[in-house]
């Protein structure tokens, strides 16, 4: 019997995107954002391509009450510059709870994709929500 080993490689019209809704309250950070970043770049599918977007829809709710382990409530900082001379500016995970819980999974996913032409692509694809409210109910109802 003679059996071929193949490669199948799919193509962009091939794709066939899922709508995923990942609740994270509880969970610990790091974790889930692996597993959102995995969505993300499609990894999970049988079918994964390295150079193809083929990655699903991730609507992520309950932002505000992800968990960190240890004291990183207080010692993980972020940092964002200005532009400006003297513009370096931080904040802890804990004033970014209170403000932009948003951020928080958005910045957590973005620094696990790989560093790419297709980083941006595969983050316009997440929908981060603070709350369990989101408006894509539309696409899970099918």
């Amino acid at each position: 019997m003679n059996m071929k080993n193949t490669t199948t490689m799919i193509s962009t019209a091939q794709v066939e995107r899922q709508w995923i809704v990942v609740d994270v309250s509880g969970k610990i950070l790091g974790t889930v954002a692996t597993e959102i970043a995995t969505h993300l770049i499609g990894k999970h599918k049988k079918n994964y391509t390295p150079h193809i977007e083929a990655g699903d829809y991730v609507v992520v709710i309950n932002a505000a009450e992800v968990a960190v382990t240890g004291n990183k409530e207080n010692d993980k900082l972020y940092y964002h510059h200005t532009g400006r001379p003297g513009g370096l500016r931080k904040r802890s995970l804990g004033e970014l709870r209170e403000t932009n819980p948003e951020k928080i999974i958005t910045q957590a996913v973005k620094n696990m994709l790989p560093k790419n032409k297709l980083r941006a692509v595969r983050l316009r694809r997440l929908k981060v929500y603070a709350g369990s409210e989101h408006p894509h109910m539309s696409h899970f109802s099918k």
